[in-house]
């Protein structure tokens, strides 16, 4: 029982931890978690996946993550891209992905094969009408420009086209899908500037400024209507009402990266975003974890690659290795910065800039400090905690200051960062004591107890008595501490527990409990108590839950309406545990006969046998009348083939199978021979009387 009962303590420290944890996320970079997490949901079947869609997605997962498949995917992959590609009848999606697959792979295409691509998609530019359209097509026609050595593949008037895709925007910096549906949409505003930013690339010329500002006010609108998290995350997300359209947010914030990080990529002049802002999308990416779905899975990894090299504004990420210190340990404080991928971060000073105690409004506890820099493992750290940080739980602020003035507006750090953060160490546990008094507060027996050892005290009392205990704690740093709790827990002998709770008045915790008024909540139950004590915190390594020994209660009888002791529960091994094995007692075999007698029964049985071959012998059996004619003859073997399966059914019937079984098949060889004997009779009553009527 003292087993499972610290198992529970454990527990619900580790609880507490995580769940302090969470109330303030920790953003940690890409890891090789993401890596497993993508071999295990990017599987291809028979060697392929299940559209090109799919297959450029796992490509440009394993691509942005560094892992080497391509010769996994390359056949199958290559044969789907040179399928779609040499089609004339082929969807836009499909040539779209299987442009964007050949861009990973490097299929072996022929040149007029791009040619044909090329001006078809030129086509379908000049008479596009709906967003998905634009999307497409000028992606395609990108695309094919990038794979080729075709310099000179413009669109033939981009400043049309890029009029035509900005009339489907509004006012509020969402787009629509067409100019006939009414409903506007956030993840579309991401697909129309990615097709606007190929529309720049394309162009012969360039575009009206005016029309590149526009744009950028759509976008700033656009960043208005951004939602936020209590942590500092920002993220988009759609409203579409119809579900057949609709994109969650991590869809469509991807969609939104994408599309912002392409059009600022071709267009001049800063698109005057807040860093803030873009460092929450990245935050809001980062701090879903791992997604367990392949698509989540690539809008993640791709949308951080788009944030990892931007001309908008790249994101500084802060993490912590470990964000428990323990003050016995002499842990160090340990911080990391990096980019959205786990790159390292340019040349940057980290500033512990205060450090207040959690729930409290308190001034910070420290002045600011500089952590210093390791370069060989990329690592800030604070060697000794300030001797005002003691165990508890914490809030640090971080600051990071880029050293080049011209990074400024090339990195996005966020300003400050706050990180929970536990300080735990080992409790003091000083003049612990146990007596029972009199009801004058007079001590008639005290022992003194050992809470770090083992403790056999025996203790007796009676209802005009009282039980106290007491005890003091102190941290690392010899501050009074108050743990999250501290419970001593009264067991009868019959397994009714009552448990209370210790009070404390700075470092000294005592109870004194009083039988005469807890007679009651006692049920009148004299005998053997067994006493325990529960020292608990997050922060106190040293939590312990001590058995202290046993208490001998005189209590009174029970009055006739004295309230009863619960009923006690259900031993959870009488129900669920292994039952008394069961020994079957089968009848006694019934004395069989003798082994003489049971072979001379079996010799009668077979003399019909004998008696039936020696009568065809003097009968003169022969074949004579055996038919000559195929189908006729036929008919005869299969009617004496029957015959001998009914013979050997028998026989079936008398080593093995049961009466059920054997009638059953009999069924059907009866039928059988009852047809085949029909026609084999009916052929031979024929030639019968043919030969009378000869």
């Amino acid at each position: 029982m003292a087993g499972s009962l610290e198992g529970f303590l454990v527990l619900i420290i580790a609880a507490l931890i995580c769940s302090s944890s969470f109330a303030s996320s920790i953003f940690q970079p890409i890891s090789d978690s993401h890596r497993s997490a993508a071999l295990e949901l990017f599987t291809p079947r028979d060697g392929s996946f299940f559209s090109l869609e799919e297959t450029y997605e796992a490509l440009r997962t394993f691509e942005v993550l560094g892992i080497d498949k391509k010769s996994d995917i390359n056949t199958a992959a290559c044969q789907s891209v040179l399928e779609i590609l040499g089609s004339p009848s082929s969807a836009l999606k499909d040539l779209f992905y299987a442009l964007k697959v050949n861009g990973i792979l490097k299929c072996d295409i022929e040149k007029d094969v791009f040619e044909g691509v090329a001006s078809r998609l030129q086509v379908t530019v000049s008479g596009a009408g709906a967003l998905l359209d634009f999307y497409y097509s000028v992606g395609g026609l990108v695309l094919v420009k990038d794979q080729t050595s075709k310099g000179d593949l413009y669109l033939a008037d981009a400043e049309g086209v890029f009029g035509s895709i900005k009339a489907l925007s509004q006012s509020d910096g969402r787009w629509r899908y067409n100019s006939n549906n009414p409903e506007s949409s956030t993840f579309a505003a991401g697909l129309a500037l990615e097709a606007l930013s190929g529309v720049v690339s394309l162009s012969s010329s360039e575009i009206d400024q005016s029309l590149i500002g526009t744009t950028k006010n759509d976008i700033l609108k656009l960043f208005d209507s951004i939602e936020k998290y209590d942590d500092g995350a920002f993220y988009f997300d759609e409203k579409l009402v119809d579900a057949h359209e609709h994109q969650g947010p991590l869809s469509t914030t991807s969609s939104v990266v994408r599309g912002l990080t392409a059009f600022a990529a071709v267009t001049l002049g800063s698109l005057n975003l807040p860093s803030g802002k873009v460092l929450g999308l990245a935050r809001f990416l980062l701090g879903i974890g791992i997604p367990g779905d392949a698509k989540d899975l690539f809008n993640q990894i791709d949308s951080l690659a788009s944030l990892e090299s931007n001309s908008v504004s790249i994101p500084l990420i802060l993490s912590l290795p470990v964000t428990v210190l323990s003050l016995t340990k002499k842990d160090t404080l340990k911080v990391k910065v990096n980019t959205v991928l786990g790159s390292n971060a340019p040349p940057l000073t980290v500033k512990l800039v205060g450090v207040f105690r959690s729930g409290s409004k308190d001034n910070s506890l420290i002045e600011g400090q500089e952590l210093k820099f390791n370069p060989e493992s990329a690592v800030y750290a604070l060697d000794i905690l300030p001797k005002s940080i003691d165990v508890g739980k914490y809030t640090f602020v971080f600051e990071m200051v880029l050293h080049d003035p011209d990074h400024l507006n090339l990195y996005a750090t966020g300003g400050q960062t706050r990180i929970p953060i536990f300080v735990t160490g080992v409790v003091k546990v000083d003049s612990a004591e146990i007596s029972v008094l009199d009801s004058d507060l007079g001590s008639t027996e005290t022992k003194k107890i050992d809470l770090a050892g083992e403790n056999t005290v025996s203790l007796s009392a009676n209802h005009l008595q009282k039980l106290r205990l007491s005890f003091q704690l102190s941290t690392p740093h010899g501050h009074a501490f108050k743990p999250h709790q501290a419970i001593l827990k009264l067991t009868h002998e019959t397994k009714v527990e009552h448990s209370f709770v210790v009070g404390s008045s700075g470092k000294q915790f005592e109870i004194n409990l009083d039988f005469l008024g807890l007679v009651e909540k006692f049920f009148y139950l004299s005998g053997k108590y067994n006493v325990q004590l529960t020292v608990g915190d997050a922060v106190m390594e040293n939590s312990f839950l001590k058995a202290i020994g046993h208490l001998d209660l005189d209590l009174p009888e029970p009055p006739e309406k004295a309230p009863q002791p619960p009923p006690l529960p259900l031993d959870q091994n009488l129900r669920y545990g292994p039952k008394a094995e069961i020994t079957h007692i089968f009848r006694v075999p019934e004395k069989l006969p003798p082994k003489e007698l049971s072979l001379a029964f079996l010799g009668l049985t077979l003399f019909p046998l004998l008696g039936f071959l020696v009568g065809l012998l003097r009968l003169g059996v022969n074949l004579k009348n055996f038919p000559s004619s195929s189908v006729p003859a036929m008919f005869a073997v299969l009617f004496h083939l029957g015959i001998a399966a009914v013979l050997l059914l028998y026989a079936l019937f008398w080593l093995k199978w049961d009466l059920f079984t054997t009638l059953k098949a009999l069924g059907f060889l009866g039928a059988f021979l009852m047809f085949v004997g029909h026609r084999i009779l009916s052929h031979l009553a024929s030639i019968s009387s043919k030969l009378k009527s000869a």
